[in-house]
């Protein structure tokens, strides 16, 4: 299993390019930066240097609320491999303030508490590289 974080869950290291580069600088430093779209307003997930939705690769960056709700979730109860001692966990779909919905993680709260619906905040989880992966707590 890699390493742990403070929310109990293993942190394997992301992999950086050009086009994430700037989200995972953002995360080792506790921030939610994100591109939307210049040209038709549209939040990008997962962040690239083109727009999803119109595929115009005029975008810009800027520091999304870290606000959400749970928009489907599970408890994972019992799983091979290196997630086994990890469980149970929180696997779900956030959707952000912004828009986007996102697979992630529910940390910091007995599992079976959360439910679709829940208001979370985004915290970080520091991977032994320097970036954080991005994970929920309820607010």
């Amino acid at each position: 299993m890699s390493e742990l974080g403070p929310s109990g869950l293993p942190v394997p290291p992301p992999h950086a390019n050009l086009e994430t580069q700037r989200f995972w600088d953002a995360t080792a430093q506790g921030r939610l930066e994100l591109p939307r779209c210049d040209d038709c307003d549209h939040v990008v997930w997962y962040p690239r240097d083109h727009c999803d939705q119109c595929g115009s690769t005029s975008v810009s960056w800027f520091t999304a609320s870290g606000r959400g709700t749970v928009y489907s979730c599970t408890v994972t109860r019992r799983i091979p491999g290196s997630w086994r001692k990890a469980a149970p966990f929180v696997l779900a779909y956030v959707e952000l303030e912004e828009g986007p919905r996102v697979v992630t993680n529910i940390v910091g709260c007995d599992p079976d508490t959360v439910h679709i619906g829940q208001a979370v905040l985004a915290v970080f989880d520091p991977t032994p590289d320097g970036p954080a992966l991005l994970r929920f707590t309820p607010a």
